[in-house]
């Protein structure tokens, strides 16, 4: 059976010019606000005229663009050299949109495809968007491939020990055990958490697979914390927020570990690297670092070709 791999994310804006298209597409997605059509419309309408121009003047701050499409390209090249089908990029809210992808596979005849979240733990607000986005994509064009969906794989051996090697090379030989760890994941309002989503408990089974890898290779952090970043809006959100917990320091060295993202992009370079960091200098920390994601990093180039390769070899 003919197969090709599709990497799922959300994407992020190429130019400043993709910054209100990024914006309207994420706003229009039914699992990001969940109400009728009408009210989604008006509320991402009054969303967008408050954010826009502070959201793009974030992005002037990365140089115009998210780093993601380049960091997600360099991925795809190394996986074409690892595995025996075509691999793409498949972007939710912003090019290259999953419908290259697919014009290409379904002219080449290609009969399976593999779907690989870049997201670690499942959600219905990232890896069931992305999915049903390709099928729906899919129907509209007339082609009807086999798919198949990579399982989270956010307490995976192999993925705890390359986001615990990621976070031991962030410290540079430093002392770990004078740093508090701060497990940072994306937050989510709890209306969609209190409507059934796994998220949170994926991402509590991942902190927690991950202080077992510590503790068995005799590695102690002051603290190891689960914080959650990026809320939007006055609703109740996952608990506690980034923000406060640096507000209110317990320990003025801290690690920040973003670690509900794969390739970096605006919440980790922008939200921990700038922002964050901000408040970190004016309470005067004494060191505060941001680790790097996985991006095209040989480690997770190997870990998506062997979950591939068992789909490939069944």
């Amino acid at each position: 059976m003919k197969q090709a791999l599709l990497l799922l994310n959300m994407g992020g804006p190429n130019s400043i010019d993709e910054v209100e298209l990024f914006l309207r597409n994420m706003f229009a997605d039914k699992h990001i606000l969940s109400m009728n059509p009408y009210m989604r419309k008006f509320v991402a309408n009054i969303i967008i005229s408050k954010r826009l121009e502070e959201v793009k003047e974030n992005y002037r701050l990365l140089g115009g663009k998210s780093p993601l499409p380049e960091l997600t390209q360099k991925l795809v090249e190394k996986l074409e050299k690892q595995l025996e089908m075509p691999v793409y990029a498949a972007m939710r809210y912003v090019p290259p949109f999953a419908d290259r992808a697919l014009y290409a596979c379904k002219e080449a005849g290609v009969e399976e495809l593999v779907l690989f979240p870049m997201y670690p733990q499942y959600s219905t607000t990232t890896t069931l968007s992305s999915v049903e986005d390709i099928q729906e994509r899919c129907e509209a064009m007339g082609y009807a491939p086999k798919l198949t969906v990579i399982d989270p794989y956010y307490d995976d051996y192999d993925y705890i020990e390359i986001c615990a090697e990621k976070i031991l090379e962030a410290m540079e030989d430093e002392k770990t055990e004078e740093y508090d760890l701060l497990l940072s994941a994306h937050g989510l309002p709890m209306s969609i958490i209190k409507a059934g989503d796994p998220y949170e408990k994926q991402v509590e089974g991942n902190v927690s697979a991950l202080k077992t890898w510590f503790a068995s290779k005799g590695i102690a952090f002051h603290d190891i914390k689960l914080v959650y970043q990026s809320k939007v809006g006055k609703a109740a959100w996952l608990e506690p927020n980034l923000a406060d917990v640096l507000r209110n320091p317990t320990n003025r060295k801290v690690l920040i570990y973003p670690l509900a993202f794969t390739i970096d992009n605006s919440e980790t370079v922008f939200e921990l690297n700038i922002e964050h960091r901000e408040i970190a200098e004016k309470l005067k920390y004494a060191d505060y670092r941001v680790a790097g994601c996985f991006n095209d990093d040989d480690r997770f180039v190997d870990l998506i070709t062997k979950r591939v390769s068992q789909i490939a070899d069944r």
